[in-house]
Parts: C-alpha cells; sequence; structure tokens
C-alpha cells in the first residue's frame, strides 16, 4: 500500500529529540526518517508533523487532532504518553481514558493509524524503577486501545536496544540519532517497506556501563534544569509545551535531501 498523506502527533519524541539536523538548530527524528523513504514510492507523497514538546495526551487529542482531520491525511503516526507517566497526580485510569481516546480519534480521521509502547526506562536510569510500573500500565492501555480500534502497534518494551545507552540522548530519556534510526526502521518494517539493515544492526563495541560520576552528572545537569523549570512554570500557571509550535505544520513535500539518503544514514 502507498501513502500520500502522512501527519505525525505526539510529543517530543514525536517531534525529534534528541537528534538535531547536522548543523541546524531543529529536529529531525523517526518520523522524518519514514516519511523520507515513503516518499521515494509515491511523488506525491506529503508529510506534516504537529507534534509539540511536553505535551501530554489529554493535550494532544484537542490540540493536535483537529488540525490533523483538516489535513485528511491516510497515514498517522501517534507517539505520546511519556509526559503523562511523568506528571504529577498520576492516575492509571485517567490516563487509560485518555490512551483510549487519542487511539480511537486518530482511526477515526485516518484508515492507518500507527502508535507505540513506551520503552523501560528502569534499565538507564538510578530512579527508573519507580517509573517502572506506570509505563507497564501506560502500554497495556496502549496494546489494549490499539486492538480495539485496529491500530498498528509497534511494542518498543521488549526491545533489548533499551539497554544501550547509545540509543538515547543525554537525558535518558529522548531517543538519540541512533535510536531514532532503529524507531524509523520499525515503523517502515510495520508498513511494509525495507528499512536500511544497518539502522537495525548492533552498534559497534560496547556500550559505556554507568557510574556514580555519569549518574551524578546526570542528576545535577539534566534532571535539576529540568525540575527547577517545570517547578517555575507551574508557579505562574505555564504548561510544559506552552510557547513551542510544531516543526512541520502542513503538509510539504518530503525529499532525502532533508533526511540523509537511506544509505548514509
Amino acid at each position: 500500500m502507498s501513502y500520500h498523506r502522512f501527519v505525525v502527533l505526539g510529543d517530543s519524541c514525536a517531534e525529534g529529540l534528541d537528534d538535531p539536523y547536522p548543523g541546524e538548530d531543529h529536529y529531525r527524528g523517526w518520523a522524518d526518517f519514514v516519511a523520507a523513504h515513503l516518499a521515494q514510492d509515491e511523488p506525491h507523497f506529503r508529510y506534516a508533523n504537529l507534534a509539540v514538546r511536553g505535551r501530554r495526551l489529554d493535550q494532544i487529542v484537542p490540540e493536535q487532532a483537529p488540525r490533523a482531520a483538516r489535513l485528511e491525511p491516510d497515514l498517522i503516526a501517534l507517539f505520546g504518553g511519556g509526559n503523562d507517566v511523568m506528571s504529577r497526580g498520576w492516575d492509571a485510569r485517567t490516563v487509560a481514558r485518555r490512551v483510549d481516546k487519542a487511539i480511537r480519534t486518530c482511526t477515526e480521521i485516518s484508515p492507518t493509524v500507527v502508535t507505540f509502547t513506551l520503552s523501560d526506562i528502569s534499565h538507564r536510569m538510578p530512579l527508573g524503577r519507580r517509573m517502572r510500573p506506570r509505563i507497564v500500565a501506560l502500554n497495556e492501555a496502549v496494546r489494549e486501545a490499539a486492538v480495539s480500534y485496529g491500530a498498528l502497534l509497534i511494542d518498543l518494551w521488549p526491545d533489548q536496544a533499551v539497554t544501550d545507552s547509545r540509543y538515547f540522548g543525554a537525558d535518558r530519556l529522548h531517543l538519540s540519532a541512533h535510536g531514532h534510526r532503529r524507531l524509523a526502521a520499525y515503523v517502515l518494517g510495520l508498513l511494509g517497506r525495507e528499512p536500511d539493515p544497518a539502522w537495525l544492526a548492533p552498534l559497534p563495541g560496547a556500550a559505556q556501563h554507568s557510574s556514580w560520576r555519569a549518574d551524578l552528572h546526570w542528576l545535577l545537569h539534566e534532571v535539576a534544569p529540568v525540575a527547577v523549570t517545570r517547578t517555575r512554570n507551574r508557579l505562574i500557571g505555564r504548561q510544559p509545551g506552552d510557547g513551542f509550535f510544531p516543526k512541520r505544520p502542513d503538509l510539504l513535500p518530503m525529499t532525502l535531501d532533508e533526511a540523509w539518503a537511506p544509505g548514509n544514514a
């Protein structure tokens, strides 16, 4: 099946953090790679990315879904839920309802919808095990909704790459360039396309093992600044993601020059 109008909804992981275009100040990510590959098969292919960093599922649906509907996509990818997992006042039933609504809404807009579970952060974060039950609950809701509404699912929970720090950025949350390519390969494979084999090949050498010094550096330089910013924003009534806009709000052509050619990625 060929696709003509590809629209991405979600949060920072859908936007492309932590994979900046070389020498530029905006992000690439798995969705751009997927779009570049799909564009090779369809000269009239168009791609929009409505994702906004920091957004929860209950924000993604009212803010991004109406615009997506106006674009009349035949393929949607929805990547969200991470900010729900990390939000204060977590409630599994509330988030499950958000997941159900988000996936149902996407399947009402597009005949083909791809959605994702989250990977297990407990392998790479000192405090990750505290978040593990939340991710498990979110993933169960995603799997159930995908079955209920006929969405295609990419289940990242069992992916062994989660134990290799090279697939993640400095904050240990967002995918690195390697991680985004790997995720793009999963999406393309699910859609019946042949991804670049290098994107799924094991990285050479061994990943650097964590240490107390590395963990301390992560806490001081990655976790603490985010916590301070979120606390300050909460005091002034500012939500994560306020002031940010989609990187690609309109359906536009996609070329291999915009995302590296498959053989060079």
